[in-house]
């Protein structure tokens, strides 16, 4: 049994509009994924809703957040993040049931992130310092140039169902640091830590329309009708790359800035100089965490073919002890989104098949019982023996999989895992230092760990390249995004 009740049992999750909590109109239900079972409503919002939530969020750009002290503002962040840990019980309760990830996962990684969040990018935005220089002018007599940073205006934030809060939190923080009003739109996935933070902007005093909520799908529903939205000044997504290039047409109307973190297809290379256990144990976080589903998990592992086969099975060895199941009963992994996600995936094994991989471990559903039963749940699951432009080898599958080939050379194994049309991220790991600065350098990527996966400082540029996203977030390029710099020049 859950430590603490699910906060919306049996209610219906409501839209958060100009400061108020709206419920009216058509609801849809809310899965568990690890039971199958429905466990709350949710209310779409409707055109008329999204246009409301739109122009609450413009008339607040000149009302009493318009004129907030940047120490006020920084301070009303602050508090935000104190609710947020004040409620800590209750956001985890509400991640694992809109998601069914792993206790050890959303009290250790996810809430805490969300959190976090506001506190850095609040600091951030506070030592942010104004830019001021003299300089001559055509007639010799000089002038003072100085900038400021403006924020953009309204804002929608599209954000996905893997990592919900700690996603959504990754957007609203630096936006709203950086004055601007928000419309969010969570996954109709995972509303729940969303509904939650609305509550959470509610109680702490934030001012009516900074901070809107609405609630829905995305073609046809309120996903699309937000990003076309002519009052919309800029949107932000992460999510499927097939859904940021449908925004980047919606975009493309009002030549509106985007910023776009978009799919994977991670490649970790492991060399035969490498730390065995540390790689072993970096590639099960790396291919296995969250059941998979991580923008920056390793689909593609390179092992040098010395040691490939131990490689091999050392890790089939780890995934097949890998516990499955009730996040509150001590399990390393829970189920898939939902059911439909989960046919996906098992698309892709059953692809493998025919497409000649061997399968090491998996590549199935697990047998489990009770409840259990009607979850999302798939095997952790080691392919071999594909080549290269096999579709499992090229296209992203979002799930508990991997797909692992030998390389011979350093010069080889750079160019097959450059060779794809995504660009996220990539895994190295050797105890060759030079080595290691050599091939960093040579990856067609955004980020690239060596002998570690998933060690985030806020400050530093994330991103991808090619099919992976548009822009980096993270620190000053966060605040560099969500906000507009305007030049001032006063003759002397």
């Amino acid at each position: 049994m859950p430590h603490t009740p699910y906060p919306f049992a049996d209610r219906t999750l409501p839209n958060y509009v100009d400061g108020a909590f709206v419920a009216a109109g058509d609801t849809f239900p809310l899965i568990d994924p690890v039971t199958g079972r429905k466990i709350a409503g949710v209310a779409a919002a409707d055109r008329a809703l999204v246009d409301a939530a739109v122009a609450a969020a413009r008339r607040a750009l000149t009302g009493p957040w318009g004129r907030m002290a940047l120490a006020d503002r920084v301070a009303l962040l602050g508090r935000i993040a104190d609710a947020i840990e004040a409620r800590f019980d209750d956001f985890v309760a509400a991640e694992i049931a809109d998601t069914g990830k792993s206790l050890l996962q959303a009290t250790r990684v996810d809430i805490p992130r969300g959190a976090a969040n506001f506190r850095a990018f609040a600091a951030l935005a506070q030592a942010r310092s104004t830019q001021c220089f003299e300089s001559d002018t055509p007639d010799g007599l000089g002038a003072i140039n100085y900038s400021i940073a403006k924020p953009l205006g309204v804002v929608a934030v599209v954000s996905p169902w893997n990592l919900p809060l700690l996603l959504l939190t990754w957007k609203v923080a630096p936006a709203l640091s950086c004055g601007n009003t928000i419309v969010a739109k969570p996954s109709e996935e995972t509303p729940s830590t969303a509904t939650l933070l609305a509550e959470v902007m509610h109680e702490v005093g934030v001012p009516e329309g900074v901070f809107n909520l609405i609630h829905g799908f995305g073609a046809g529903s309120a996903g699309e009708w937000l990003v076309s939205h002519a009052d919309v000044d800029a949107i932000t997504f992460t999510g499927e790359s097939a859904t940021g290039t449908a925004i980047m047409r919606a975009a493309a109307e009002g030549v509106k800035p985007i910023s776009f973190e978009l799919g994977g297809k991670n490649a970790a290379i492991i060399f035969e100089d490498a730390d065995f256990e540390a790689a072993i144990a970096g590639t099960m976080r790396s291919v296995f965490s969250n059941c998979g589903q991580v923008c920056l998990c390793s689909e593609r592992v390179y092992v040098a073919r010395p040691i490939f086969d131990r490689f091999v099975a050392e890790l089939a060895t780890r995934a097949r002890a890998l516990k499955l199941g009730d996040p509150y009963a001590g399990a390393d992994m829970g189920p898939l989104i939902s059911a439909a996600h989960r046919e996906k995936v098992l698309g892709y094994y059953r692809l493998a098949v025919e497409e000649g991989a061997t399968i090491v471990t998996g590549g199935g559903v697990p047998d489990l019982v009770g409840d259990l039963a009607g979850g999302s749940f798939v095997e952790p699951t080691i392919l071999t023996g594909l080549a290269d432009d096999a579709r499992c080898v090229r296209e992203e599958i979002f799930g508990p999989v991997c797909h692992i080939a030998p390389f011979d050379s350093e010069e080889e194994v750079i160019a097959r895992a450059n060779d794809t049309r995504y660009g996220l991220a990539a895994a190295l790991w050797t105890s060759d230092v030079k080595r290691a600065h050599r091939v960093a350098r040579q990856m067609d990527v955004g980020i690239v760990w060596v002998n570690e996966w998933f060690l985030r400082d806020l400050r530093t540029p994330f991103g991808g390249t090619k099919l992976s996203g548009i822009g980096r977030e993270g620190g000053e390029h966060s605040l560099a995004f969500y906000s507009e710099p305007m030049n001032i020049c006063i003759k002397l």
